[in-house]
């Protein structure tokens, strides 16, 4: 039996349905598991990051993007090509200062909360979505790049839009990061 050449969409929406289920188990069982909102917080940018640091990979293969040469292709690369690519949706991007190195993603609609009404009771500074910084931050580091990412904004903390925020610091040495042969 052959395979088909390419994905239906319906199995993208279950696998995207199922990885948000078991993202949701994930956090309420790392609120069990720890009780300060910033060792949960820390532990869903770590676990990001590492997905992050593999995905860019698959990316890359999979988008055939090329070389961007400023920040603000780099924001519109990831809202308009990953974040369609992997959740499904298109973030906004704004660029935040004169300097064109701190840039905004403004989610309309965030996949990961889709089956969340509010956060957990007595866990209001909870960043319940930080696996996305990770996975941004650890994707940006592949490519040579240091850059804070952080929410700016949470519809589940009652702001009125979801914001994630990059800023990026460095371009990082490539040497470094050349594997040895």
């Amino acid at each position: 039996m052959s395979r088909p050449a390419h994905r239906r969409p319906e199995y993208h929406k279950i696998n995207k349905d199922l990885f948000v289920l078991t993202y949701g188990a994930l956090v309420a069982q790392l609120c069990k598991d720890y009780e300060k909102d910033e060792d949960v917080n820390k532990y869903l940018d770590t676990m990001g990051y590492g997905i992050g640091t593999r995905l860019v990979e698959d990316f890359l293969a999979r988008s055939c993007v090329g070389r961007c040469h400023s920040y603000s292709e780099i924001a519109d690369i990831i809202a308009q090509v990953a974040f369609k690519m992997y959740l499904g949706i298109t973030p906004t991007v704004t660029c935040n200062n004169a300097s064109r190195n701190e840039f905004s993603l403004i989610l309309d609609k965030n996949p990961l909360v889709e089956f969340v009404e509010e956060l957990p009771t007595g866990r209001s500074s909870l960043c319940y979505c930080n696996l996305l910084c990770g996975i941004i931050r650890g994707a940006l580091e592949m490519v040579h790049l240091a850059a804070d990412v952080t929410f700016l904004q949470d519809r589940l903390k009652g702001d009125s839009v979801t914001e994630i925020g990059i800023t990026f610091l460095k371009k990082l040495d490539e040497k470094k990061y050349r594997r040895k042969k």
